[in-house]
């Protein structure tokens, strides 16, 4: 029964949440160091990506007319496979 006690008492949780002073973790602590002398700049939470590379809409065309062409040939060889 004392192990469990010592366990219990080496892990409690709900006293080491419960004290008043918490250290800052040793990042938090470098950053506050730096950013004391050189204060960043201010930034969006999510900044633009920048503009997106524009594709031409005639290669966007032909890709989707080759689709619809190997699609239609597909359907014609089983078609033309099944009526044999």
């Amino acid at each position: 029964m004392p192990e469990k006690d010592d366990w219990e008492r080496e892990f409690d949780h709900r006293w080491a949440n419960s004290a008043e002073h918490k250290e800052p973790s040793a990042r938090a602590r470098m950053l506050a160091a730096r950013w004391r002398d050189n204060p960043p700049d201010p930034a969006p939470f999510r900044g633009d990506p920048g503009p997106a590379p524009r594709r031409s809409s005639w290669a966007s065309t032909a890709m989707v007319f080759g689709c619809v062409v190997a699609v239609m040939v597909l359907i014609g060889l089983v078609q033309f496979g099944s009526a044999r």
